[in-house]
This record gives structure tokens, C-alpha cells and sequence, in this order.
């Protein structure tokens, strides 16, 4: 365990990791949530840092992989919108024929995610919407990754059941969702 408390090492060292991904990302807003996640993650892995270890080093560390993620993530909405609003212009949205049949699609996979049972449905949220990894999902769940992995698994399948044989416009289709290794 690190040899500070661990609201030392939040004193000491929130103004930097706050500035450095400040500098990186161009945006406070952005920086100040990571570096909020940066010490949460922190706080939930202090226990098991060495008496010896590099605690600047090791924030550090957290921030740069968090921050990549959120590029990484940044990256795959933007061509997602992207290629959702070129979609959705080749079919013609102004249309109040695929408005409807859009809005249709959208209250029912909403509600089909409702009716997931709850650790389904926030695995499934957490995942697709949120984009985390499944051993986030496991800590935040209380389960293993590869658990987190089947009830992200469960879930797809029981929408895919429920939505079977209703035709999805391009924007909500689950087509693109992984299926567990």
C-alpha cells in the first residue's frame, strides 16, 4: 500500500495531473473529468501500490491511459456521427415517413433495453454507450470481466430476440456490437 494517505497524494498531486491533462486534451472541462477518473481509478487500485512505488509516476500513468481511451473513444463517435449523418441524409430524414419510422425504431430499442434485467441492462449500457472495457465493468458491477462479458452478451442477444423481425434504421442497428470472445 502506498505510504501516504491517500488524500495526501490527491493534495500533492490533483493541480498537476489536472494541468498535464489540461495541456493534452485543450479543454477544461474534459480535464477536469479525467482527472477526476484519474483518482477515482487511483483510490481503487491505492491498496495495492508498493510501499516503494512511484506514486507521481504512477498518476501519471493513469491520466496518459485514460486520456488515450478518451481519444480513442472521441475518434470512434465522431466517425460514427459522421457516417450516421451521411446515412441519414441519402435517406432522406426531412422525409416525415422515415422521421416516423426512425422514431419508432428508437422507442423500441429503448424500450427493449429497459426491459433488460438490471445488471444486464447497465452492462449493456456501460459497454455500448459508455464504452468501457469489461474489467470496468466488473468493478463497477461486482463481478469478474468475463462475467461483465456475459451479461453484455445476454443482453445483445435478448435484443437482437426482441427486435427480430422489426427492421432497424441504420442509426440504431446493433449490427455493429461485438458478440464475448
Amino acid at each position: 500500500m502506498g505510504a501516504q494517505p491517500f488524500e495526501t497524494v490527491v493534495g500533492a498531486h490533483h493541480a498537476e495531473i489536472y494541468r498535464y491533462i489540461r495541456r493534452v486534451t485543450s479543454r477544461a472541462t474534459e480535464a477536469e473529468d479525467l482527472s477526476q477518473e484519474t483518482f477515482l481509478r487511483a483510490y481503487r487500485a491505492y491498496r495495492t501500490l508498493g510501499p516503494e512505488a512511484n506514486v507521481r509516476a504512477w498518476l501519471f500513468a493513469i491520466a496518459t491511459n485514460l486520456t488515450r481511451n478518451y481519444f480513442r473513444a472521441e475518434k470512434r463517435r465522431r466517425a460514427a456521427l459522421l457516417a450516421a449523418s451521411v446515412e441519414r441524409r441519402e435517406a432522406d430524414p426531412e422525409g416525415p415517413e422515415d422521421e416516423a419510422r426512425f422514431g419508432e425504431a428508437k422507442m423500441l430499442l429503448e424500450s427493449t433495453v429497459r426491459g433488460l434485467p438490471l445488471k444486464q441492462r447497465l452492462a449493456f449500457i456501460m459497454r455500448k454507450i459508455h464504452d468501457l472495457d469489461y474489467e470496468a465493468i466488473g468493478r463497477s458491477l461486482d463481478c469478474s470481466a468475463e462475467s461483465a462479458r456475459a451479461h453484455v452478451f445476454q443482453a445483445l442477444r435478448k435484443i437482437r430476440l426482441s427486435l427480430n423481425g422489426h427492421e432497424l434504421p441504420p442509426e440504431t442497428s446493433l449490427t455493429h456490437m461485438e458478440r464475448p470472445r
